[in-house]
């Protein structure tokens, strides 16, 4: 792989557009707002044919982030179109994260929303994290049910808004560590910043719930809990705390790009090495 990563960029109603052009006003409510979504998977590449992992999945829920941010969001036969058209021009092999991205357009000049997909060659540090990270928890600041019924909070949407993610994992690497786990203030795990947490005890993997904890409904979760079966496990949903992941067989971070990460170090506490369960969970996610 070379030291520079690939990317291409299709701009919905321009085609491909170089990686350093400007796409969007000085007033598009994305960058003055935070206000727009984006959703991301993973493409492989081999002898120039791209395999999307589960796209429909991810148009589907993009959709969804853009109905409750109020984005006139394009058709999904629009987004397939930007992502074979990116997938074309892509000049690099192995792996890439393809991202889908909307904004809210301008807030005063006459312009409607943008959508565009970037192609990005994925690095060196993602593959090294696959073999295992170390974690950090961080208080999210919130109760494990503050997402009930009060969806204008954005819980478990995936919006473009992700400043405090990125503090969260700047804090984490000042503590020496890969990544955070947020932690609500009643003591429960609650999802890392881009990622959904999973423990295994025996044959049962625990990962956090959606709704009330305004954790993102995971697509790599979702794969898991509907092939676990036919390994013999069964995945539940349900609330846990740090101490539950330390004591846990296993723990895991999982999402559709960088995949399956196993926590080896939690804070200051080793976590036992599971390879039969790395190995389990890579297979249910699709990896």
């Amino acid at each position: 792989m070379s030291n520079t990563l690939q990317q291409v960029a299709v701009l919905l109603g321009r085609g491909v557009v170089p990686t350093a052009t400007p796409v969007v006003g000085v007033d598009d409510l994305g960058l003055t707002r935070g206000h727009g979504c984006f959703d991301a998977t993973r493409v492989r590449f081999a002898a120039g044919v791209a395999d999307i992992d589960v796209l429909e999945l991810h148009i589907a829920r993009l959709h969804r982030s853009a109905a409750a941010l109020g984005i006139p969001c394009p058709e999904p036969a629009a987004w397939h179109d930007l992502t074979q058209e990116a997938c074309r021009v892509y000049a690099g092999d192995g792996e890439a994260m393809l991202k889908l991205v909307l904004t809210g357009g301008g807030e005063t000049l006459p312009a409607g929303p943008v959508a565009y997909v970037t192609l990005t060659e994925i690095g060196e540090e993602t593959f090294r994290q696959r073999e295992g990270i170390t974690v950090a928890t961080l208080s999210r600041g919130v109760a494990s049910d503050a997402y009930a019924d009060a969806p204008w909070l954005l819980g478990g949407v995936k919006t473009i808004a992700y400043a405090t993610k990125l503090a969260a994992k700047e804090e984490a690497h000042r503590r020496g560590a890969d990544d955070a786990l947020f932690v609500s203030t009643d003591g429960f795990a609650l999802e890392a910043p881009t990622s959904a947490i999973v423990v295994r005890h025996g044959r049962e993997l625990a990962t956090t719930p959606t709704g009330a904890t305004g954790v993102l409904a995971s697509i790599t979760i979702d794969r898991i809990a509907e092939a676990a079966p036919q390994e013999g496990y069964t995945l539940t949903h349900r609330l846990f705390t740090p101490a539950d992941v330390r004591a846990a067989d296993g723990a895991w971070f999982v999402s559709s790009v960088r995949g399956v990460a196993p926590i080896r170090r939690l804070d200051d506490v080793d976590l036992p090495t599971d390879t039969t369960g790395d190995d389990v969970v890579r297979r249910l996610a699709g990896f």
